[in-house]
């Protein structure tokens, strides 16, 4: 893939009319959702579909497997439910507090991550997220077992009322749509292209002179800065920062909800993230037994549906037009 054709690529990936259509569509269904749905739910679907699709950008397109994406999550959280409850931050300041503590936290991850392959990359991160976790145990200011709680919403610029439920579901769709659109045009540009490059064949795309590690690095810091936004987002809607957020755990939810909807696809994280967040919610009378359920549809999606929901959907289409065509 030389630089011509990744410029080339990159162009061709526009905003064709099908695509325009279909996301007003998506967005006329979500501006009335909470009409029908309890926004707090569609909220926190919106949180982790955000948490996987910034996660999807390093593994889908980079091709880097992180266990640690739960510090970036979590830590958010914590900076953010702090600036906010402790510090008196308005909201919008604590959300950007908690994504700014993450994108300077995915850049020392990254320096300390970014050179090692395989495995090793994915040992380095869950070492340097559990090391994370034991801290945010330890330290005064995050509440240890008890987390930070009652996390006052107040208004967000000064004016708008986000105690209403309906109120704050709109600036979350905001924030995400802002989010979503972020890694979409990442994504489809230049710089995106390389990342695919580099995915497909590292070497080549040394020896096309692209400095490789720099690439990576940003894409990972990046990827963390946007799980930090979904991360100080959900402390904001729940009122709440906890060690769930940061445990090894969470790393692992979002690597399945990426696996199930489709590793490598722009909607699948949402869509897998979707799957995941309404298991957990609806089956939660069941108790353990949801945890028995995912694993069931992990072990499903790796054997029978290895590009996950939308990824089959999307080679489903493909071969019917390359069957039409021939």
């Amino acid at each position: 893939m030389t630089t011509s054709h990744i410029a080339t690529s990159a162009g061709q990936d526009g905003y064709s009319p099908v695509r325009i259509i279909i996301a007003l569509a998506v967005l006329a269904v979500l501006l009335v959702a909470p009409f029908g749905v309890y926004p707090v739910f569609l909220m926190k679907v919106m949180c982790f579909a955000l948490f996987a699709c910034a996660f999807n950008l390093l593994l889908g397109y980079v091709g880097l497997l992180s266990f640690g994406h739960a510090m970036f999550f979590g830590g958010a959280s914590y900076i953010c439910a702090h600036a906010v409850k402790v510090m008196g931050f308005s909201p919008e300041l604590g959300i950007l507090a908690g994504t700014a503590f993450a994108a300077v936290l995915g850049l020392v991850a990254g320096l300390l991550a970014i050179r090692r392959l395989g495995i090793y990359f994915a040992m380095v991160t869950l070492a340097l997220a559990q090391m994370f976790f034991f801290f945010c145990l330890q330290a005064p200011f995050t509440g240890g077992e008890d987390g930070l709680q009652a996390v006052p919403r107040r208004p967000l610029f000064g004016v708008i009322d986000i105690t209403s439920d309906l109120n704050l579901y709109y600036v979350v769709l905001a924030i995400f749509i802002i989010g979503f659109a972020i890694i979409y045009r990442t994504v489809h540009s230049p710089f995106g292209q390389v990342l695919k490059a580099i995915r497909e064949n590292e070497a080549r795309a040394v020896s096309l002179g692209y400095r490789v590690h720099q690439y990576k690095l940003m894409a990972f810091v990046l990827s963390a800065a946007l799980v930090g936004l979904a991360g100080s987002t959900k402390a904001i809607v729940f009122q709440l920062a906890s060690l769930t957020d940061v445990a090894w755990q969470m790393s692992g939810e979002v690597v399945l909800m990426t696996l199930v909807g489709g590793m490598g696809t722009i909607i699948g994280p949402v869509v897998g993230a979707a799957v995941i967040v309404t298991m957990q919610n609806y089956l939660a009378s069941l108790g353990e037994w949801v945890l028995v359920i995912q694993g069931v549809i992990f072990v499903l999606a790796v054997s029978l549906f290895r590009r996950g929901i939308v990824g089959e959907i999307v080679a489903f289409i493909q071969k019917r037009k390359d069957a039409a065509a021939n």
